[in-house]
């Protein structure tokens, strides 16, 4: 399985795509929308608990189960997640990337989950989600089976005005880009040359799987990327700058959760 992802400015917007995919044969389960800034009466209807993941920064955590009042329809769950905040995830699925991005699942809701089909999560993807998230934005994301459902929803999002998640993916490095040349370069490093390799650094530790691990305990995992990218670029210098991207991610990252943590 794989996914499909449309990134909203309009939470009515996006409601209105969810309804279109389900029009055009989206199952239930395999949708979700993901909607920032979760209103006090959101999470106060969703029964919690208080609880610290372990992880970068002991950053803010804790969520939840499932709403009440819900249980007949699409579960329908509130979290914090670490360096974004409060948001609201409708379905499964939206529980799936909860839990990916490091929010606590209630009991209810966690053993709702354990049942369900989360293959094709992207892992690589939600730093992106997170990002459009913290920017007041809203995601749509629908589980599909093969390349041909895929292209028929993808084209629905875009018709309805999405940005894709390459583009969102693209305006996130856009905003940090002239830092990071600047910061690099004092390394007496050439940026320009480097920067794809930093960049896949810096990606790799903002993904689900790796971040808030030390380096020692993703090393095996960060040498066969180095080595992959020296074959797929021979003759070019990859380890210096994917290790130091690499660093910088954990840093933005863990700079993220703290601003979380104190608002």
């Amino acid at each position: 399985m794989k996914t499909v992802t449309g990134v909203f400015a309009s939470r009515s917007d996006a409601e209105h795509v969810v309804a279109e995919l389900r029009l055009a044969g989206a199952q239930e389960g395999r949708i979700t929308l993901l909607t920032p800034n979760s209103s006090k009466a959101e999470l106060e209807a969703v029964p919690n608990v208080a609880a610290e993941p372990p992880g970068m920064g002991n950053a803010v955590g804790a969520v939840v189960g499932a709403a009440t009042g819900l249980s007949a329809g699409p579960l329908l769950l509130a979290a914090i997640i670490p360096g974004v905040g409060p948001v609201t995830a409708l379905g499964l699925l939206g529980g799936a990337v909860l839990a990916a991005a490091g929010a606590t699942l209630g009991s209810a809701a966690g053993g709702r989950l354990e049942n369900s089909v989360t293959e094709g999560l992207p892992e690589d993807e939600l730093f992106v989600y997170e990002d459009a998230l913290r920017k007041g934005r809203t995601v749509v994301i629908v589980l599909v089976n093969d390349e041909t459902e895929a292209s028929r929803f993808r084209e629905l999002l875009e018709t309805e005005g999405a940005e894709t998640v390459d583009a969102a993916r693209e305006q996130w490095w856009i905003g940090l880009r002239s830092a990071e040349q600047e910061r690099y370069s004092g390394h007496g490093r050439n940026f320009g040359t480097d920067e794809i390799f930093y960049r896949f650094g810096f990606e790799a530790a903002l993904h689900a799987r790796t971040r808030c691990k030390e380096y020692d305990q993703t090393l095996g995992e960060m040498d066969a990327k180095i080595a992959e990218l020296e074959e797929q670029y021979p003759g070019r210098d990859v380890a210096e700058p994917f290790s130091r991207g690499y660093e910088r991610g954990r840093d933005y990252y863990q700079h993220l959760c703290d601003q979380s943590k104190a608002a």
